[in-house]
């Protein structure tokens, strides 16, 4: 496995830059037989874009943050920004990509698309299992997105944007289908900021108030409806985020214990051994040791 120097930072591709799936906001491709790009294959990477992939013929293996996975024929692969990606073969690959980026998001006709369970994906999952029927219609969809991909006209973005909200609607159903045991049945909208703001700040914030403060609430009125939203203490979010971040890098880097933790806004390192053993069960090294063994 390659592994980034603690001088290296992961590489993030925009879509814009993507050799085999170019676009500014928006892309789609088929693929019959094609090969991943060189460039990408054992490279620990991150896409500034969301994209979802339906893979006709697996076979393949990749892994999403710390969790290998083997494609299988006719499932639905999805990724986001923020995951990193590791592509382990360059065996060929059947089926077909779309990708949409943040600024795609942001337009107004695309604003409800940012909402819905599969792109927010809280569970951080890549993966979904599709019976005949939903791969019929996610074909049946992607065949017409691509159509009109291909032709430019005065209502293409429109066409796109009505298929594009059809389709992502469809499969964050089976989304929250598959793994509603996750999930909460609750109204969610104040958890959602949460989180966005966890997301945007979790190096350098770490305690609840201070979200508390950023979100125009008092922390026990953010405590309360956290917890009633999402069955987990607030803290909690605050805490797995940095987590997931740590484990990442201790996977995928060569980064030292004191620079991760300096990362995530540690001033020393063995408050951040501490911490992540607390969280985990495993000190920081025994989490690399492990998860290094299990790569093998």
């Amino acid at each position: 496995m390659y592994l980034l120097k603690s001088t290296q930072e992961v590489p993030a591709y925009s879509l814009e830059q993507d050799p085999v799936l170019p676009g500014k906001l928006f892309s789609i491709k088929t693929f019959e037989g094609v090969r991943p790009h060189q460039s990408e294959l054992l490279v620990p990477h991150k896409k500034e874009y969301y994209m979802f992939v339906l893979a006709r013929r697996g076979g393949s293996r990749h892994w999403v943050d710390m969790t290998p996975y083997e494609t299988r024929d006719n499932t639905l692969y999805f990724f986001g920004p923020n995951q990193v990606i590791v592509k382990e073969e360059p065996k060929c690959m059947w089926g077909t990509a779309l990708a949409f980026d943040k600024e795609y998001l942001a337009l107004h006709d695309n604003a409800s698309l940012a909402r819905l369970p599969i792109v927010r994906n809280e569970q951080n999952a890549c993966e979904l299992v599709l019976s005949e029927a939903d791969i019929a219609f996610t074909e049946d969809m992607l065949a017409k997105i691509q159509k009109e991909f291909n032709q430019p006209g005065e209502w293409q973005q429109r066409m796109i944007t009505a298929y594009l909200t059809v389709l992502v609607t469809y499969l964050s159903r089976l989304y929250s289908e598959q793994y509603e045991s996750m999930m909460t049945s609750s109204d969610s909208s104040f958890l959602n900021k949460y989180q966005a703001a966890i997301e945007e700040h979790f190096r350098e914030i770490h305690q609840v108030s201070e979200y508390a403060a950023l979100l125009y609430v008092s922390p026990g009125h953010l405590r309360d409806v956290v917890k009633a939203q999402s069955g987990k203490p607030a803290i909690t979010h605050i805490q797995e985020r940095m987590v997931l971040e740590a484990r990442r890098m201790l996977f995928h880097t060569e980064y030292s214990l004191k620079e991760i933790g300096f990362d995530l806004g540690f001033s020393d390192a063995s408050y951040f051994s501490r911490f992540f053993k607390r969280e985990t069960g495993a000190t920081p090294a025994e989490y690399r040791a492990l998860t290094r063994e299990m790569y093998q």
